[in-house]
């Protein structure tokens, strides 16, 4: 009764990947219970999450081919409009956003394009990744969220939305994402690993705080809906100096390195899954996040209704 922080399933977005083909359902063997899903695949799980009291699933797509200017990632024919579209179709009542960035779509796998030196050049890739998240809103998503860092890329796609008649469409922007070592799993799940170098030139120094003040306030006067905190449980400090600095609202990535590290330990006795599951997000919720991603979504969820 006098509990200061609600967790609800409510709370939660369940960051999905999708594939090409027919009854795929590709284990991430660094992830447990995180699998590669085709689109028929894909629809019974958002189904089942849904069904669990999670409203919203965010989308990435792992495409047969990639290029170097990630021709599929803004393609209105690849996997993730496709995958929008039939979820909308079979879930209207499922909130779908989209990540929108070209790690996963380009054959370097970095987040946008790169010069003749191999240097990723902000300006240029800011049309791609815009052209991208209108498709993604075109197919019907119900949010777009830019993960790529590149500045101004808030800008360009509100631009391009609103061009479109797409002004209704939220950004979410990763606005304070850092380069962390807490990602190694995703980029298995994503097959988005870069193949040479790092993301450090456009992600953010972790010991900075001020800077993720500086990135957050810019992004919101580009027009972001709402922004970002990523990761979640190591920069708990981050999401409560972002959340008493903005009022629009804040999300936290839980990553895919925390989640697995917590599956790790409580599959080697060293820790009770659910329990600790629980608290880390409570956690994250108590240092102000407003919303959570979390492969955790569906679980926690169960057992929140539980009890």
């Amino acid at each position: 009764m006098v509990a200061e922080t609600r967790l609800a399933p409510e709370d939660f977005v369940y960051p999905m990947f999708v594939v090409e083909g027919e009854n795929v359902r590709h284990e991430v063997k660094s992830m447990p219970s995180v699998h590669q899903l085709s689109l028929d695949r894909l629809v019974d799980e958002a189904g089942a999450v849904h069904a669990a009291g999670v409203p919203s699933v965010i989308l990435f797509g792992i495409p047969n081919t990639k290029d170097a200017t990630g021709t599929t990632g803004y393609d209105p024919e690849g996997i993730v409009p496709r995958a929008i579209a039939r979820l909308k179709k079979e879930l209207p009542g499922l909130n779908v956003w989209a990540d929108v960035c070209l790690c996963e779509y380009t054959d370097h796998g970095h987040c946008g394009l790169l010069t003749a030196e191999g240097e990723v050049d902000n300006d240029t890739s800011l049309p791609l990744l815009a052209r991208a998240a209108r498709v993604y809103a075109e197919a019907g998503a119900d949010a777009v969220a830019p993960s790529d860092m590149m500045d101004g890329r808030v800008r360009a796609i509100r631009n391009e939305l609103d061009g479109a008649g797409l002004d209704q469409i939220p950004v979410i922007s990763y606005a304070a994402k850092y380069a962390s070592a807490f990602y190694g799993p995703f980029r298995d799940a994503a097959d988005s690993a870069p193949t040479f170098g790092d993301r450090r030139a456009y992600q953010m120094d972790p010991p900075n705080v001020r800077e993720a003040l500086a990135e957050v306030t810019l992004d919101i006067e580009e027009g972001a809906d709402m922004v970002m905190v990523k990761p979640a449980g190591p920069y708990l400090d981050i999401i409560r100096a972002v959340r008493e600095t903005v009022s629009v609202p804040v999300a936290a990535y839980q990553v895919s390195g925390e989640f697995s590290m917590i599956h790790a330990a409580a599959q080697n006795g060293w820790i009770d899954l659910r329990r600790t599951a629980l608290e880390s997000l409570v956690g994250i919720r108590r240092a102000g996040a407003d919303l959570i991603l979390t492969y955790f979504a569906k679980d926690a969820a169960d057992w929140l209704r539980e009890g």
